[in-house]
């Protein structure tokens, strides 16, 4: 990303020299991240650079949702307790009279009874791969295959940002029309994103913009391009792409782990029926989730209480834990630990003997 500070600051739009080598540098980026979603070559518009996950939700789902006509009939799918990015923008169309159904997760599994009971006249069916408080990963392609069944004209989206490059899968796999994807989650910079459309969704004229202009990014995404984001974002597809495997084993393994000394200390770990190998949720009854993370910061480890993305809105109880489960109390004292592929196991340990003493210090306060 330096370097193209550096050396590439033009706009991939001019037609000079420097123009065209800052061009180049943006369809690279874009081979890459097609290549480790099993697609050999690109058409115009597959894959689209945004500036990150929220805004590939919020143009998957308005763009759909726009490029049809009112029918009154309309049904959107979503999971219960998914990103704010997807809640709060079908949220808005829910309040403008489309019916949205928030499928169940209880347990960690998307319903796919109440799935295949509510499939018809869907339009668009908008799925997190793995939820990104639970862990829990979902079944999508099963999910998706009801849906087109009985709604052949669906639109299916995979919100990938949580799962990307830290579980195995495919465009073909996911069975996604759309895919989410961002870069700083895979050690990227920070404010790129991309959205890919498959080509018989943009053939079909199934998705249109919502951010218009000079109409960069195949009259997708106008506005010019983060040249710099995008470069990092494909070094870093590359990079994680050739190591998925070590990179995999190392989390499931240092994972593992950690639920197992936490379940030592009679903690309730919420494990999903499949799970990422990167997260981990586990309930310290009687503890806010907000005081835990204060005390495990204070001693230079961290960790989350919700989603990362809301932690500026007024406190509510998780909707993915109460989804997943949980009560409100229960939801309220459980904390999210996310983990990379350099953790070790001496930094687990590190945690699980400061989550010990974090339990009998605060309850002493009590």
């Amino acid at each position: 990303m330096i370097d193209v500070i550096n050396s590439h600051f033009a706009n991939p739009s001019s037609l000079h020299a420097l123009g065209f080598d800052a061009e180049k540098i943006v369809s690279e980026a874009r081979a890459r991240i097609l290549t480790t979603l099993g697609i050999a070559r690109g058409v115009k518009g597959e894959l689209v650079f945004t500036s990150g996950g929220t805004e590939s939700n919020n143009l998957a789902i308005l763009g759909v949702v726009s490029s049809k006509k009112r029918k009154g009939n309309e049904k959107i799918l979503v999971s219960a307790g998914e990103h704010s990015s997807v809640e709060k923008t079908v949220s808005r169309l829910e309040a403008q009279g489309y019916c949205v159904l928030r499928v169940p997760t209880r347990g960690g599994r998307l319903d796919l009874d109440f799935i295949y009971e509510n499939a018809n006249d869907v339009i668009l069916a908008s799925f997190m791969h793995v939820n990104n408080e639970t862990g829990a990963l979902y079944n999508l392609k099963e999910a998706f295959d009801i849906i087109k069944a009985l709604s052949p004209d669906a639109v299916t989206h995979a919100d990938c940002v949580q799962s990307y490059m830290k579980v195995r899968f495919t465009k073909k796999s996911l069975g996604a029309d759309l895919i989410s994807l961002s870069a700083h989650k895979i050690n990227g910079a920070k404010g790129t994103g991309a959205l890919y459309i498959s080509p018989e969704i943009i053939k079909a004229k199934k998705i249109v913009p919502i951010v218009y202009g000079g109409g960069q990014e195949g009259n997708f995404r106008s506005g010019t391009e983060n040249v710099y984001g995008i470069a990092a974002f494909g070094e870093a597809a590359t990079e994680h792409f050739e190591n998925m495997s070590c990179e995999i084993e190392t989390m499931e393994k240092v994972r593992a782990y950690i639920s197992e000394g936490l379940a030592s200390l009679g903690l309730m770990v919420n494990e999903p029926l499949k799970h990422a190998p990167h997260i981990i949720n586990v309930t310290i009854d009687g503890i806010r989730s907000e005081t835990m993370l204060h005390y495990l910061s204070s001693k230079g480890i961290y960790v989350s209480s919700g989603s990362a993305c809301a932690s500026n809105s007024a406190k509510k109880a998780s909707l993915a834990l109460v989804s997943f489960g949980k009560t409100e109390d229960e939801a309220d004292s459980s904390i999210r630990i996310s983990l990379s592929p350099e953790n070790t196991k001496n930094e687990a340990d590190l945690l699980i003997l400061n989550i010990k003493e974090a339990i009998l210090s605060l309850q002493k306060k009590k």
